[in-house]
């Protein structure tokens, strides 16, 4: 579904990524792991293109899609979800919710998609004319997820979703991620909270300094000695 070859990314004349490989085949979960700065973020917005300066190829099934602007990946049911949220806090969340059907083929089946989220998500039923700043922490990152399915994604890229959520919100969270696989949606997703990560990911890459120093299945590298050491602290 999603491919990555040789991608590099620079900030200014400082490169962050260096020909970063990953693959993540339609359906699964797979997870990207490291530590702070290790530049996981920089893949991801990469990879939907907002980034400035990037090198390598980003395919999305058989069409390649680095040289298209982050709008045209986007149209491509290609959808992120950024790191803290990013919500209009002054807008409902309703009005969040209708600004992820804004292009004109998902704006058709606003109606349709906004009944899958509420059922998904009844929470955002309840808070519908609540101001979106006025939520919950856990309660905003359900806002942005279900403001990113009203996109009608194929390909869901979660950045940080449990960032500063209390510990019940993070195992909602992390619930609700294998029943959006369940849906057909496939999913990448960053996640500093590693073991959670790997417990349901299909598969899963280490960065390291801009590079990937580590892949495998998530059971399998949750046995693995070298991030037990460095990422779990056992």
């Amino acid at each position: 579904m999603l491919r990555v070859h040789k991608l590099d990314a620079f900030y200014d004349r400082t490169q962050v990524l260096h020909g970063i490989d990953l693959r993540v085949e339609e359906g699964e979960i797979v997870g990207l792991v490291g530590a702070n700065a290790a530049g996981k973020s920089s893949t991801l917005l990469s990879i939907i293109g907002i980034k400035t300066r990037t090198s390598g190829e980003i395919w999305l099934r058989d069409e390649r899609i680095d040289a298209l602007p982050a709008y045209e990946r986007v149209r491509r049911a290609l959808v992120l979800i950024p790191e803290r949220r990013r919500l209009f806090p002054f807008m409902t969340v309703l009005e969040n919710l209708d600004l992820g059907a804004f292009l004109p083929a998902t704006r058709k089946q606003r109606d349709a998609s906004l009944g899958s989220v509420f059922e998904l998500l009844p929470i955002l039923a309840e808070r519908r004319h609540q101001l979106a700043g006025s939520l919950s922490g856990g309660e905003q990152q359900m806002c942005a997820i279900g403001r990113a399915l009203m996109t009608c994604p194929r390909v869901l890229m979660l950045d940080e979703p449990t960032e500063g959520l209390a510990p019940l919100y993070i195992e909602r969270l992390f619930d609700l991620i294998v029943r959006l696989r369940r849906t057909g949606i496939t999913i990448l997703l960053v996640e500093q909270n590693v073991e959670h990560v790997l417990r349901i990911a299909d598969r899963g890459y280490v960065l390291e300094n801009g590079r990937i120093v580590l892949e495998d299945t998530g059971p399998r590298l949750l046995q693995n000695p070298q991030l037990k050491t460095a990422y779990l602290g056992l």
